[in-house]
């Protein structure tokens, strides 16, 4: 896993340090661990893991522009929680309805040290407007209409959405009214379309 990673991280051109790298992989076998009695993740083989959860995360690098960043939906914490190791000096706030995942995540982030990282066990329209976002971002949630719905209140004026999909979403786009940009995006070792869909708020 560590020489995938390295790999993959060198065709990526980011700048994740060996320590973090061994930090993403320490999470994957938290992850591994959990998910043979709680199900967190259909993906099980390591070779996957390190492309699909933390390759396909760190791909949207470059786009995460200010310093708060929300992750909704994140499930077993993707990609919140490699990012939030490749970002430690962002704040992430990750948010899930399912109370065996934001278990999970808490653990995570207590037995990785991320001090940059929040765990919300909740639905994201229920998440306190007190704190507003730079960087909102999302991948395999729900369609482009109802996140935009569902976080417009927690976004900057001056923030953006990073919303992580497969293939082109033709058909959500035309539900979309906001300035907008879709990016194909390559990740290493992964055999399938990826796009991120950058949307602001108007004006």
């Amino acid at each position: 896993m560590q020489q995938q990673l390295a790999q993959g991280v060198g065709e990526l051109g980011c700048a994740i340090s060996l320590e973090q790298q061994h930090q993403m992989i320490a999470y994957l076998i938290l992850l591994d661990k959990w998910n043979r009695t709680h199900n967190l993740t259909a993906i099980r083989e390591s070779q996957k893991m390190v492309t699909h959860h933390l390759l396909d995360s760190l791909s949207i690098i470059s786009y995460l522009k200010g310093d708060a960043i929300l992750d909704v939906g994140t499930g077993g914490g993707v990609p919140g929680i490699p990012l939030a190791i490749a970002c430690p000096e962002k704040s992430f706030v990750l948010v899930d309805s399912h109370g065996k995942k934001t278990r999970f995540l808490k653990h995570a982030v207590q037995t990785l040290g991320l001090l940059n990282v929040e765990v919300h066990h909740s639905r994201v329209e229920q998440l306190s407007q007190t704190h507003t976002f730079d960087v909102i971002m999302a991948r395999a949630v729900s369609t482009l209409k109802n996140l935009l719905q569902w976080t417009q209140s927690l976004l900057k004026e001056d923030g953006r959405w990073v919303l992580m999909k497969g293939a082109y979403p033709e058909e959500e786009l035309q539900s979309v009214v906001l300035p907008c940009q879709t990016i194909p995006i390559e990740v290493p070792g992964l055999d399938a379309q990826r796009h991120i869909v950058m949307i602001k708020l108007a004006g």
